[in-house]
């Protein structure tokens, strides 16, 4: 397994870039203090039903395989507060949705 963490700055906003090479596949991760942005594993249904009241802002891109892909991505799936406190919808760009944090 390699781990890889560098920083990212999308525009003046700076985030952070996480990359975990796992066995046939690898975990991708933009985040800020405030919110991320994470590949298919994210669970977003666990993050919006059962762990409602955290109020956890976080957004799903599918078929991404590096840091630039996520970013370019669609939001394929969010959760209830990304929703409600930074207007991010299902289809709108992942680096769209990160600057509005």
């Amino acid at each position: 397994m390699l781990v890889t963490v560098e920083p990212l700055w999308i525009q003046d906003k700076p985030f952070t870039a996480v990359q975990v090479k796992l066995p046939k596949t690898n975990l991708l991760v933009v985040s800020n203090e405030v919110g991320y942005i994470m590949c298919g594993a994210l669970d977003v249904d666990l993050l919006s039903d059962r762990l409602y009241e955290r109020e956890i802002v976080a957004g799903r891109a599918l078929g991404v395989k590096t840091i630039n892909q996520l970013l370019e991505a669609p939001l394929e799936k969010v959760t209830i507060a990304s929703k409600e406190k930074y207007g991010w919808e299902e289809g709108m760009n992942a680096k769209e949705a990160l600057l509005r944090l």
